[in-house]
């Protein structure tokens, strides 16, 4: 059974700094495309970025090019998530995903998701 917990949401300021982790067990890490979606009230969820299995590739949805990095540390299961100069557009909550398949940004892509974790930005 593959489980992916998030942490690290909150409330920030805007233009302030957050980073979400995403520790996942139960299977094995390093064959995984990770990637963080997310979904604001009333708005359909939408891709934030993906990172491939090495991390050596990466994607980023045009809106946060610039001010997002995607991580990942195989060696502790673990993606990362560096938000910075974050806007209230970028409210919502945050879902880790994993898939086991290829690398994509459709929701169809991704095999296994999060609880999710909330980011309130404060203008």
């Amino acid at each position: 059974q593959v489980q992916l917990v998030e942490s690290g949401g909150g409330l920030v300021q805007a233009g302030g700094s957050l980073r979400l982790s995403c520790a996942v067990s139960g299977g094995t890490f390093s064959g995984y495309v990770m990637g963080w979606f997310r979904q604001a009230p009333g708005k359909e969820r939408e891709i934030v970025g993906t990172i491939s299995r090495s991390g050596r590739n990466t994607y980023y949805v045009d809106s946060v090019k610039g001010r997002f990095t995607i991580s990942r540390d195989n060696g502790k299961n673990t993606v990362y998530l560096q938000m910075n100069s974050l806007k209230s557009e970028d409210m919502g909550i945050y879902y880790c995903v994993a898939a086991s398949g290829v690398f994509g940004t459709s929701a169809g892509t991704y095999n296994y998701w999060g609880q999710g974790t909330q980011v309130t930005v404060s203008s």
